[in-house]
């Protein structure tokens, strides 16, 4: 996926630290699900869903949400109308976010390569730069979080470590109740073995 941005600068960490180095764009978007993000800070329709594409990046890369992060990247292309307007967005986003500087001619490019027209829009592209959806707002809207397990299946992503919370949760419940369980077990085998016992002491007696 770096591929794409080869020879191109991305803003990081809110715009303080530039990614441009080939292998600084390997380290942030390879063997990754890569989500382009259109949109714009001052977009009445972008403004309601940036906060869901925000919780829905941070439950899926944030450790307080799962167990390990997911293997997934995100590039904001703005359509704001200052740079002012745009440092302003990425301020209320996620520092995970990586984003095109503003005013980049690339930006163009990018919409015409993958057929944006308007905003909000989420292009979400496999690895190898290949399109899984191309424009993934209502999938968001609608799954949530879990709309991530479709994605990873088609971009062949194998990480079976990756847990949402929910999931983590009842791992952690498993986790916890496990000693019991297998004390239980045990506890249980020994009455059966006892049990056993007894039964063929009662038929050799009679």
């Amino acid at each position: 996926m770096a591929a794409l941005f080869t020879g191109k600068t991305l803003m990081a960490n809110r715009e303080q630290d530039e990614v441009e180095t080939e292998r600084e764009l390997g380290r942030a978007l390879e063997n990754k699900v890569l989500l382009l993000y259109f949109g714009s800070g001052q977009c009445p329709r972008c403004r309601q869903f940036s906060p869901l594409l925000k919780d829905f990046f941070v439950r899926l890369t944030d450790e307080f949400y799962v167990e390990r992060a997911s293997q997934l990247g995100l590039v904001y292309v703005s359509r704001d109308e200052t740079q002012q307007q745009q440092s302003a967005f990425l301020r209320t986003m996620p520092k995970r976010w990586l984003a095109l500087p503003f005013g980049d001619a690339f930006k163009r490019e990018l919409e015409l390569r993958f057929g944006v027209s308007e905003v909000p829009a989420v292009v979400v592209l496999k690895p190898n730069g290949e399109v899984i959806a191309a424009n993934a707002v209502e999938e968001i809207r609608r799954l949530g979080p879990a709309c991530f397990r479709n994605w990873q299946e088609a971009a062949e992503l194998v990480d079976r470590n990756f847990l949402l919370a929910e999931d983590f949760d009842d791992w952690t419940r498993r986790s916890i109740t496990d000693p019991i369980r297998r004390l239980k077990y045990k506890l249980d085998k020994k009455m059966e073995a006892k049990n056993e016992e007894r039964r063929e002491e009662g038929e050799e007696a009679s």
